[in-house]
């Protein structure tokens, strides 16, 4: 479901809002260059040696994330000055932006896995508009991958790792598109983790060809690059996790879609997300039967 820029619509109201203005595409591209600069602190951390902090929640951090997060918003605030940002190292725990415009970030996605030495983490930069993301990027700096999404085109470049990455030594930009002829086994990203009986026989019934095992926003990665054409989510997430990967999914042609069967929408309670599932597109339409049993979960 897309919205016009100037209304949304609510069940019981109708919103009328001036347009805001998009962003240009010289504008995306400085994002791009912005998420390689945070790629570049990350691995920089992880060659001197990381250490493990954890949060009041329990979760890790370390100092990666942090400087990660300040060069986002920094550079944020140069590309698009005046846009509000939240950050999952700077939000409070409640709502602090009524902004019509903000950027949502995770500036390094996976923060266990890259403590533990793995490559499945990311770097995420989101702009949403009117409750939907507008813009989406998704830097991998272990292995050098970049993806993006803005006005319905997705995009990809690719390298080698590099401690010193470039844009300009990722090359071109390559087209991606999440938009199927024919599925009949459908690819599925799905953690094991997040999987209750309801949800493991409904993967049995739609007799997936294979289960694509990627982490972090990476899994929207591989669905808008038509790698993979399923990645249900029965578990908890929070809106700079899933951002940046709807933004891309979307702009490639697929779809990011709740339990009421409508577009993901951002700016809930506590940024907290409900269930949801990124899928592949059959003739610009996902079938029907990959939606999942959004009570076969395991919270």
């Amino acid at each position: 479901m897309r919205f016009m820029p100037w209304c949304i619509s609510f069940p019981e109201k109708v919103f009328f809002m001036p347009p805001i203005r998009a962003l240009t595409r010289d504008q995306l591209i400085s994002i791009e260059a912005l998420s390689i600069r945070a790629g570049n602190a990350i691995m920089d951390v992880r060659l001197r040696g990381v250490e493990r902090t954890d949060k009041a929640d329990g979760s890790p951090v370390t100092e990666a994330d942090l400087a990660a997060d300040r060069i986002i918003r920094e550079g944020l605030e140069e590309i698009a000055p005046g846009i509000p940002a939240i950050t999952e190292e700077t939000y409070k725990g409640h709502d602090d932006t009524e902004a019509e415009q903000y950027w949502c970030v995770d500036p390094l996605d996976g923060t266990k896995g890259f403590i533990n030495g793995g490559r499945d983490f990311t770097v995420n930069i989101a702009l949403i508009r009117y409750r939907a993301p507008a813009l989406g990027v998704i830097y991998a700096p272990a292995t050098g991958e970049l993806w993006a999404g803005m006005d319905g085109m997705a995009t990809k470049r690719e390298t080698g790792p590099s401690p010193n990455q470039t844009l300009e030594a990722m090359g071109e930009a390559r087209p991606i598109s999440a938009r199927r002829a024919e599925i009949t086994h459908p690819h599925i990203v799905a953690t094991k983790a997040h999987r209750g009986p309801a949800l493991e026989a409904w993967i049995e019934r739609l007799n997936a060809a294979e289960n694509v095992a990627v982490g972090s926003s990476l899994k929207f990665c591989v669905i808008a690059e038509g790698k993979a054409d399923l990645y249900p989510r029965i578990g908890p997430t929070m809106e700079w996790d899933t951002a940046a990967g709807q933004a891309i999914v979307e702009a490639a042609g697929g779809s990011v879609i709740g339990p009421d069967g409508n577009a993901f929408m951002y700016g809930k309670p506590g940024r907290l997300n409900g269930y949801f599932a990124a899928m592949a597109s059959l003739d610009g339409t996902p079938p029907s039967e990959w939606v999942p049993p959004w009570e076969g979960g395991d919270d």
